[in-house]
């Protein structure tokens, strides 16, 4: 009993202690935070560069609340961000530090501060939605529907929004899985495509909890990894995983097209249940001459019958993609697979800066 009294003091002292530093080693002057040096913020100084941008409706991603964890909140700061901490040496690399990229959560503004944001952050915006459906598409994954109760979403085939975890100030990111045509319908909506993680915050709700008609905040569009349409190139498209949402949403978008530009789709997955979609795909590529698509196993199973493509589904692509140099490429997958169509697709010709991905 002793014991507990003095583990209990001793955690109020460290308590205090911590709110006498914020008292007096953090400065409450007021400050300013210019954004793109067409918009200057007054403000108490204090808090951080993150929370001041959200609050005046700068939607900078983050899924991690502040905690510098995920490394989404990345922005170019132009002046007064002070040192770089060492909890941003994690996400920032080299390059990115000299180009002035910081951790907007990590950040205290406690002196005039001026950031650049990019167009693709500036046009993020609140959204309510209600889910409007549940699919179950394979044991550990589900599509979530939300009707957007008449406000369009302008989102670009390949972008991803937050989810606003209820109850918390957790935000995850998912893809969008629809093409943009649905979210500004007459009646938009939008669709993600959730795999279910073990002690997932947002995945354990959205599995367990969430029922249709339930409401959902969020914040979005995000990312830079989206279909360049202003490209006529060849297009490779390898996902894996929990990445067939962005892959969904441009082929299906190229397939209201016509499918204009010649385009091959390659996923990956360990065991045939873990593959869906694939007779949508198998059907894409009778109507459109200009489609492929190959699944790949990485560890079938005798039950699976499995007379397709077997191998890590980078191995299949530099299988079937030929080194003509004139194509770019789309990913989305964990990020061993990334890093691994990094090192494949440049000896395909596809050069880095033709080779678009989000890492989430």
């Amino acid at each position: 009993m002793i014991t507990v009294l003095l583990l209990g003091a001793l955690l109020l002292v460290i308590a205090l202690a911590l709110l006498v530093a914020e008292r007096f080693l953090v400065s409450h002057e007021d400050c300013t935070v210019t954004v793109n040096k067409s918009r200057t913020i007054k403000v108490e100084g204090g808090d951080t560069l993150l929370s001041i941008l959200n609050q005046n409706k700068f939607f900078v991603p983050s899924a991690c609340g502040g905690k510098a964890t995920c490394g989404l909140c990345k922005i170019p700061v132009v002046s007064g961000g002070g040192e770089m901490l060492p909890t941003e040496t994690v996400f920032v690399t080299r390059q990115e530090r000299e180009q002035g990229i910081r951790l907007a959560c990590q950040i205290r503004v406690q002196r005039n501060i001026e950031v650049t944001l990019p167009e693709s952050m500036l046009a993020a915006r609140e959204y309510e939605g209600a889910v409007s459906a549940l699919e179950t598409l394979t044991y550990d994954t589900k599509l979530v529907r939300f009707d957007l109760g008449g406000t369009a979403l302008d989102f670009k085939p390949g972008q991803y929004v937050q989810l606003l975890v209820p109850g918390t100030d957790q935000f995850r990111a998912y893809s969008i899985a629809s093409q943009p045509s649905t979210a500004k319908a007459g009646n938009p909506s939008f669709e993600l495509i959730v795999r279910y993680v073990p002690g997932g915050l947002c995945t354990g709700w959205i599995h367990k909890a969430l029922a249709v008609g339930d409401r959902v905040k969020l914040t979005g569009p995000f990312g830079d990894f989206f279909l360049r349409e202003d490209s006529d190139r060849e297009i490779v498209a390898i996902g894996g995983g929990s990445g067939m949402a962005p892959m969904r949403s441009i082929v299906m978008h190229l397939a209201e097209q016509g499918m204009p530009r010649k385009t091959t789709l390659f996923f990956g997955a360990r065991t045939r249940r873990d593959l869906f979609y694939v007779d949508v795909f198998r059907d894409l590529e009778k109507r459109f001459p200009n489609f492929r698509y190959f699944p790949a196993l990485s560890e079938p199973r005798p039950e699976d019958n499995w007379t397709g493509e077997v191998g890590f589904v980078t191995q299949v692509a530099a299988k079937h993609v030929s080194p003509d140099g004139s194509k770019e490429a789309v990913l989305c997958g964990p990020p061993p697979m990334i890093d691994a169509a990094m090192r494949v697709l440049p000896r395909l010709g596809v050069p880095p800066d033709r080779i678009y991905f989000d890492k989430f």
